[in-house]
């Protein structure tokens, strides 16, 4: 091969080889604004009893008695777009529902469970001939990898769950009460 050719074709490797650094370190939500929370932690004695998340804007509120406590930013289901209707869609839920179950030992540090699936989604998908799906959550990070902290705001991550850092998820396990509301919008 002629050297020419040899540095050409190095050339063009190398260009593919930082091409592809470029692409998988950049953040894919380009299109997204994502709102920075505040860097305050919650008082000790806060109480939410509301919740809401704006999936476009990636962000979760927190509310205690109508007022605004701290914004978060989240991470969502692999296919943000759109209502959670099947088990495996990727999607996470839009609506109204509760926070009904907490978990301290689950395998994303711990966890917050959201209601779905709710009478209707469950009649939707029952009219489809497919599962509804369940177990959404609102998780830290998985187990052993809670380090990568906030960088796993990059991209959506989840199957249809809420993500939010190990040290958000802590102080909103400490802080919502049980059966309080969270409302899901698109």
């Amino acid at each position: 091969m002629k050297v020419g050719l040899k540095i050409g074709v190095a050339a063009v490797l190398l260009m593919a080889v930082a091409a592809s650094v470029f692409w998988f370190a950049a953040p894919i939500r380009s299109t997204t604004t994502v709102t920075m929370p505040s860097e305050a932690p919650l008082p000790e004695d806060a109480v939410i009893d509301r919740l809401v998340v704006h999936k476009s804007k990636r962000t979760m509120s927190a509310y205690s008695q109508g007022r605004l406590l701290k914004t978060y930013p989240i991470s969502l289901g692999k296919q943000p777009v759109g209502h959670k209707q099947f088990e495996g869609d990727g999607k996470t839920p839009e609506g109204k529902y509760r926070i009904n179950d907490r978990n301290p030992n689950s395998a994303y540090h711990k966890n917050l469970g959201v209601s779905y699936p709710n009478e209707a989604d469950k009649a939707y998908a029952a009219a489809q001939g497919k599962s509804p799906g369940g177990l959404i959550k609102i998780h830290g990070i998985k187990n052993g990898w809670g380090s990568i902290g906030k960088k796993h705001l990059q991209r959506d991550w989840t199957d249809g769950c809420i993500a939010v850092t190990d040290e958000e998820i802590d102080e909103l396990y400490r802080s919502v009460k049980h059966n309080a509301e969270i409302e899901i919008l698109p």
